[in-house]
């Protein structure tokens, strides 16, 4: 055997047992962990246990508010804020027919999109202001780690969020 492959067979090895080392050392949760700073409304992360089970929603929409209301019109859906909370009430009702609630909820994914009544820009004071109501409040403590995305438009011009969810089983 020549000296290189010895090298490279030696740090193979070594690679790999500091990979196995690390892993071993680990620590894997027993529970669900929500970490981030208390002063903040969102997490920074959760870590879940390796034997619970997930529920991952579609990318949900507000329903109509206002059915005389033509497409385009402000009040066939509302703005931001009211969007979102249709849509989070979207999502608990999917949480409800799998026996679940917003407290078990660990991740939200909002698209806010640029609102043409607000100057052409997203509006996620009113987006946050929905989640308030829902998260990290006297009614649910529970707070969630979350992405918010800008983005121009969503399949229909008059949505202006769509929010994917996260939950955990019990």
């Amino acid at each position: 055997m020549n000296m290189f492959f010895k090298y490279f067979l030696f740090f193979i090895f070594l690679f790999f047992g500091k990979i196995f080392s690390f892993a071993q050392s680990m620590k894997v949760p027993i529970a669900v962990v929500r970490i981030g700073d208390l002063k903040s409304p969102i997490l920074s992360s959760v870590a879940v246990p390796k034997d619970k089970a997930f529920l991952f929603t579609s990318g949900l929409v507000p329903s109509i508010q206002d059915s005389t209301a033509t497409v385009g019109q402000r009040n066939r859906y509302g703005d931001t804020k009211i969007q979102a909370i249709s849509t989070l009430k979207n999502i608990e009702e999917v949480l409800l027919k799998e026996g679940l609630s917003l407290k078990d909820v660990i991740f939200l994914r909002a698209y806010v999109a640029i609102d043409k009544f607000k100057d052409n820009k997203a509006d996620f004071i009113g987006w946050n202001e929905a989640y308030g109501m829902f998260f990290n409040n006297e009614q649910n403590t529970i707070k969630t780690a979350r992405a918010t995305l800008g983005v121009h438009s969503l399949v229909n011009p008059d949505w202006l969020i769509e929010i994917e969810a996260i939950a955990v089983y019990p």
